[in-house]
């Protein structure tokens, strides 16, 4: 079995498109959502849910009525706004409340309960390209990366149950606590990068945490003619650091086409981007089989680490950050 996650340092580089393109030539596969704060690959492959699960993270205060006796040093105490009083009655809002349990504590009467928060559901789906694990987290919802690995979890065990050979995951943009539980046992990272000077910068960043994480990394240049200089410059960022270029695609209306059709772009037929695709997937395949025999997945600290040279990587940026580091220090003395 192997797993591939498809990541970006930012959001809109067009991650999910390419994702629900590949999941489509993938065949028999697992395909999992992990951008659980913002999921939108369901939009791509209309699930029609089979199962459906509660997910509980953290906890939250609640006062209960018949037990308070009013004293008021709950939200005497609370640092957050989190508890008001009505009248003679005193209320816990739940999205200001971050459970800290200060006020369970410390209050007198022992009126204040401590359940688990009701953050949202997870669920498993079929979709037209195979089964579909994905979730929903409710507005404000806390994601500590705990429903990531939840997921994950249940992809692995759908997969050994169906006898899929991959797992393929649209993981979460950004650097946090979503993306690093995403990349947990994953034998091949793809980062869908854009030609701009912040997606050069976000790549910069996403491709160091795989590295710390010794995970074998990928990259696919999404609308690389927006900008001829930055396309070329973050090909030679690749070359220096030696990450696999697996594609250059365009900037092509046919995306939206595909999507007014409520279909991916491969489901077209006779698209140049279609084509550039399925040839990255070939790659793909190839660099995670790869992976796999080589045993680049599981705990980080019992992964080989890639063959590739080490650089500074992306130097330019990395020297841009220190003096916009040495420039804060000096304003601060000031």
């Amino acid at each position: 079995m192997r797993e591939i996650v498809i990541i970006s340092g930012k959001g809109g580089t067009g991650k999910t498109s390419v994702t629900g393109a590949l999941a489509h030539l993938a065949g028999s596969t697992i395909i999992c959502d992990l951008d659980v704060d913002a999921p939108d690959l369901h939009l791509l492959l209309r699930p029609t849910i089979r199962q459906r699960q509660a997910f509980y993270a953290g906890h939250e205060a609640v006062i209960d009525p018949e037990v308070c006796d009013g004293c008021g040093t709950c939200a005497a105490l609370c640092q957050f706004g989190a508890i008001r009083c009505e009248g003679h009655d005193y209320r816990v809002v739940p999205w200001r409340c971050e459970g800290c349990k200060v006020c369970v504590a410390f209050c007198p009467a022992a009126a204040i309960r401590f359940p688990e928060r009701h953050c949202g559901h997870w669920f498993v789906s079929d979709t037209r390209f195979g089964t579909l694990v994905h979730a929903q987290l409710f507005p404000g919802a806390e994601n500590s990366g705990k429903l990531v690995m939840l997921l994950k979890q249940q992809a692995r065990e759908l997969a050994a149950a169906q006898g899929a050979e991959i797992i393929l995951a649209d993981g979460p943009p950004g650097l946090g606590c979503p993306v690093i539980s995403s990349l947990s046992g994953a034998h091949l990272a793809v980062v869908v990068t854009e030609p701009t000077p912040s997606g050069r910068h976000d790549l910069a960043r996403v491709v160091e945490l795989c590295r710390h994480f010794q995970t074998p990394t990928a990259v696919i240049l999404n609308k690389f003619d927006l900008h001829s200089g930055e396309a070329e410059q973050l090909a030679a960022d690749c070359r220096d650091q030696g990450l696999p270029l697996l594609a250059r695609l365009p900037h092509d209306p046919v995306i939206t086409e595909a999507m007014v059709q409520g279909l991916v772009v491969t489901e077209l037929p006779g698209t140049k981007f279609g084509g550039l695709l399925r040839e990255a997937w070939e790659q793909i395949v190839a660099l995670a089989a790869g992976a796999a025999l080589s045993g680049s997945a599981g705990p980080a600290e019992k992964r080989p680490h890639p063959t590739v040279p080490r650089k500074e990587p992306f130097a330019e940026i990395s020297s841009l950050e220190s003096r916009n580091q040495e420039a804060d220090v000096m304003l601060r003395r000031k």
